[in-house]
């Protein structure tokens, strides 16, 4: 159907408008680490959000302050998650994958490549992007939590890596 009504359009934006404005607020409220880079968690309550923001929006049956409800739920959950991953290291594991090291000194760590699903060209690429135009000006590329890809070099590494401890696969047999 083209066209209901116009008191369909009416409330569309009568209630989107308050929905935004609560979204806004209570993203706002809830600090910074929400709106940080995601890893899994943090990408669930993102799609949550917009799903229930849509909901709110195009369903007659949901009234807005149930959509409010819903949207202080979802970050209220997101904040305890943060709040529990930070105290506790058991939780943190559960929640958040670790780094992994997919090139180091020299050589593409070939098992952890293919445990990311990565390919060489995409460990090539982010050195490029790093300003790097020669592998062996790279010590270590790491896929990162939020799937960024860190690139160090030579200058960079070194035995006393104290940046590199909570990497998987580091420091590699030689």
């Amino acid at each position: 159907m083209f066209f209901e009504s116009w008191a369909a359009l009416g409330r569309v934006l009568v209630v989107g408008t308050g929905a935004y404005a609560a979204l806004v607020l209570v993203l706002r409220v809830s600090g910074k680490r929400t709106l940080s880079k995601m890893n899994a968690f943090d990408l669930v309550v993102t799609v949550s959000l917009g799903s229930s923001l849509a909901t709110v929006l195009l369903s007659k049956t949901v009234a807005l302050a149930e959509g409010v409800l819903a949207f202080s739920l979802l970050i209220a959950l997101q904040w305890l998650v943060a709040w529990a991953s930070v105290r506790s290291q058991a939780f943190r594991r559960i929640i958040k994958a670790e780094p992994s090291l997919l090139f180091f000194d020299g050589r593409m760590n070939d098992a952890a490549l293919r445990r990311e699903r990565v390919v060489p060209d995409e460990v090539l690429a982010a050195a490029r992007s790093a300003g790097f135009a020669d592998l062996g000006q790279v010590w270590a590329v790491v896929l990162e939590t939020d799937g960024t890809f860190s690139v160090i070099g030579r200058t960079g590494g070194g035995d006393d890596a104290d940046a590199m401890r909570s990497v998987a696969g580091y420091p590699p047999l030689r």
